[in-house]
């Protein structure tokens, strides 16, 4: 998918945003290269490429195959403020998290057990060209007390994908029902504190933006 982009030099990022621009930068170990994009066309193709997908970016003509790396956004609007491109080189790996699509109803939730998601994304170093849109991993097999673990993961990624995580990290798991009450409690009594911190921090930010 295409982005076009501008490269700047010296433009004021409050006055890019005003103008719907986004200030931007590309970059990997050879270069480091300020642009602003277009803020409404970002938004549309992050939507469909997110962080682990290969964007054609057109800095003022010339072609560059980019990963949105990281995308800063504004704590209370939830809009994109900064965005940094790494530029990938043909040939070379590059480190991405891939989203993990879970199919099927596991055996044990049918029999009172609980669905633990602990991660939606597993990290891989893979080429650029070779970066899976998912991963399926089938869990109708789960019985109450079983759990699928990164290392479990492997089989369904590409073969020169290699797994960056640690393979003995859990991916989902079927609690008990015991065990469910018990985190459910926990979780009430977190509750119960968590607003007095929530409204403090809030305070502080108000009086930082006045």
């Amino acid at each position: 998918m295409k982005l076009s982009a501008e490269k700047r030099a010296g433009q004021d990022a409050a006055s890019l945003r005003s103008s719907g621009r986004l200030p931007a930068v590309m970059y990997n170990k050879a270069l480091n290269v300020p642009v602003s994009i277009d803020l409404r066309e970002f938004d549309k193709v992050f939507r469909s490429q997110g962080t682990s997908h290969v964007i054609d970016l057109d800095v003022d003509g010339e072609n560059h195959e980019v990963l949105v790396k990281e995308v800063q956004m504004h704590k209370r609007r939830r809009q994109p403020q900064h965005v940094d491109f790494y530029a990938v080189t043909a040939g070379q790996p590059v480190d991405v998290y891939v989203h993990l699509d879970f199919q099927g109803t596991p055996v044990g939730s049918r029999e009172g057990g609980q669905i633990d998601v602990q991660r939606r994304e597993v990290h891989i170093s893979i080429l650029p060209r070779l970066i899976p849109e998912h991963v399926e991993i089938d869990v109708s097999g789960l019985e109450i007390g079983h759990s699928i673990h990164v290392s479990d993961v492997v089989a369904v990624l590409p073969k020169e994908a290699r797994i960056l995580d640690d393979e003995d990290l859990t991916v989902i798991t079927v609690l008990p029902p015991k065990l469910v009450e018990e985190v459910e409690t926990a979780a009430e009594v977190t509750d119960e504190a968590e607003p007095e911190v929530i409204g403090r921090v809030a305070e502080e930010d108000e009086e930082a933006e006045e």
